[in-house]
C-alpha cells in the first residue's frame, strides 16, 4: 500500500469526535417532544369543531364556505407543518412546495373577480328590461 492509502484507510477507522456526536444524534433520530403532537392534535380537534359548528349553526352562502375553507387549510396547514416536519425543513423546500397552492388560489380568485364582473355586463346588457 502507498502513503496515501495508509493515510486514508486511517482516516476512515478513526473519526474525529464531532463526528462521533453526529453519528450518535443520526443513529438514534431527530425526536420532537410529545407535547408538541399533543398541541397540533388539540388544535385539529378544536379545528374540526368549528367547521362542524359552521354546519350545526346553519350557516349559509358565502360565509359558510370561507369559514369551513379557511379551517380546513388551518387544518391542513398544521399537518403539513409538524406531521410532515415542514416546519424543519429549509426555506427553498417549502417555498417549492407551499408557493403553488398559494399562486392557485390567488389565480382562482382572480377567476372568480372576472366572472362576477362578466356576469354583471350581462345581466346589464343582455337581459330584456321587462
Amino acid at each position: 500500500m502507498t502513503n496515501a492509502t495508509v493515510h486514508m484507510e486511517g482516516r476512515l477507522h478513526a473519526p474525529a469526535h464531532g463526528a462521533v456526536a453526529t453519528g450518535a444524534v443520526h443513529a438514534k433520530g431527530q425526536q420532537h417532544p410529545i407535547k408538541l403532537y399533543l398541541v397540533v392534535w388539540g388544535w385539529l380537534f378544536v379545528l374540526s369543531t368549528c367547521s362542524y359548528l359552521v354546519d350545526y349553526f346553519g350557516l349559509h352562502g358565502y360565509l359558510r364556505w370561507s369559514l369551513i375553507l379557511l379551517f380546513m387549510v388551518l387544518k391542513a396547514g398544521l399537518i403539513v407543518a409538524v406531521f410532515m416536519h415542514m416546519a424543519w425543513e429549509r426555506l427553498a423546500l417549502a417555498y417549492a412546495i407551499l408557493l403553488p397552492p398559494i399562486a392557485v388560489l390567488v389565480f382562482v380568485s382572480i377567476m372568480v373577480l372576472e366572472s362576477e364582473y362578466t356576469h354583471f355586463l350581462r345581466v346589464l346588457f343582455f337581459v330584456s328590461p321587462s
